[in-house]
């Protein structure tokens, strides 16, 4: 019943948060597009931080951002886009428009001198990826701040997740993401090609940026992947299935579907490790002292994407003893141990970092973003090689699914 009531009270609070009181000269954010994401991803963030300020946004319909100003307690609404950014009461810009024109307004945001919070993917192919993180303009002790939101990555369960993983001994790795078929529409901007659309640019943004994250590198090929087209645009992919070959031979996989059966839950992450010999305190047995101890480590990270709902971290660690130094793969003995762990503050985990069990994986990541705007060392961080190494993920697997790459903008060539 406890726990019940807590899954209760803290997805309560997650869409009701607490109002902190302002500080005296808080971070003022514009948002560019009206966009449905916005809510969960910064104006309810925005409520229970003292340093931020939702300040304005801006649509391409000005009677649709006002009526989203209104609807939101956003206290002004920008004639357009570069209205906002000219604003100069406003310090950073989000993000949320269409794949299609992230690059471009996220580069303007930065010439304009704005901090960027810009939503996942963070463009639409790696000539734009490494176009935008590569730019001059992000570099030097007073550079605008740039984030691509792969929100997940500042969460608590997180970072204990990978305290469990060592990424140069996975041996092979699963993420999963489903989403129901009545979520989105035919013609939803995700079936449109020229605005960036397709399963793997919006579902395997997770994916593949997990992948990287868990092998710790790059893929070095997507040896195969498997799409489905969507009706309203066939050069979009409804639903993927890759399979990528990383250093060393390992194999990762990972699969999204935007038109999910109802079966088809939640996110999930599975990663197996190659056998290791660990020592026996590690194991939790004495062993002879001519016999050694091998773990097989296996995880199953369920609902990676949003934890702050819920979430569960299982461990599942296989033991044997074997006489020291033997590879042929007799066993003198096998034993498991598993358990199962959550993490919804820092706290629950012993680190000493800020957190409440009803902040989002989106509030977590705007305490990062604020702390790097005000110059500290971020703790949790998506890079600008994270986010180029994500995009070559998803540019592998449209190659090998024989799909065009989303369109590369025209202003990439003179970016500068």
């Amino acid at each position: 019943m406890a726990s019940l009531f807590g899954f209760v009270h803290r997805n309560w609070l997650i869409f009701n948060p607490p109002e902190a009181s302002k500080s005296a000269a808080p971070l003022r954010f514009g948002i560019l597009g009206a966009a449905d994401i916005g809510p969960m991803a910064l104006i309810l963030p925005a409520k229970s931080h003292p340093d931020v300020v939702v300040q304005t946004v801006a649509a391409r319909d000005p009677k649709k951002a006002k009526a989203y100003a209104q609807k939101h307690g956003i206290p002004e609404v920008s004639a357009n886009y570069q209205d906002l950014l000219d604003n100069p009461n406003i310090d950073c810009v989000y993000i949320p428009l269409p794949n299609g024109l992230h690059f471009e307004w996220a580069l303007r945001a930065l010439k304009a001198g704005k901090h960027v919070l810009l939503e996942k993917p963070s463009v639409n192919n790696v000539t734009e990826a490494e176009a935008l993180f590569k730019n001059p303009i992000i570099n030097g002790p007073k550079a605008p701040v740039l984030l691509e939101a792969a929100h997940y990555a500042f969460h608590p369960a997180w970072t204990t997740f990978m305290s469990y993983v060592s990424p140069a001994n996975v041996s092979s790795a699963k993420a999963v993401l489903w989403v129901p078929s009545w979520k989105f529409s035919a013609d939803d901007i995700r079936y449109q090609y020229d605005l960036g659309g397709g399963a793997l640019l919006d579902l395997g943004a997770y994916t593949a940026s997990a992948l990287t994250r868990v092998f710790g590198v790059v893929a070095e090929e997507c040896e195969e992947c498997l799409t489905q087209g969507a009706q309203f645009d066939s050069r979009c992919d409804q639903l993927f299935k890759a399979r990528y070959r990383f250093p060393g031979g390992r194999r990762g996989e990972m699969e999204g579907d935007l038109k999910a059966p109802f079966d088809h839950l939640s996110p999930n992450l599975h990663v197996e490790h190659s056998p290791i010999v660990v020592s026996s305190a590690d194991a939790g047995v004495k062993v002879p002292e001519d016999q050694e101890v091998v773990r097989i480590r296996k995880i199953k990270f369920t609902n990676f994407v949003m934890p702050s709902v819920f979430h569960s971290i299982r461990i599942d660690d296989e033991f044997q003893t074997r006489k020291a130094g033997d590879k042929s793969g007799k066993t003198i003995k096998k034993w498991t141990n598993s358990k199962t762990i959550k993490a919804y503050t820092f706290k629950e985990v012993g680190i000493d970092q800020p957190g409440e069990p009803s902040w989002t994986t989106y509030r977590y990541q705007l305490e990062e973003f604020v702390n790097k705007v005000h110059g500290s060392e971020a703790r949790q961080w998506v890079s600008g090689e994270d986010s180029m190494n994500t995009a070559k993920m998803i540019d592998m697997a449209y190659t090998a699914a024989k799909l065009p790459l989303r369109p590369t903008s025209k202003l990439v060539d003179g970016n500068t």
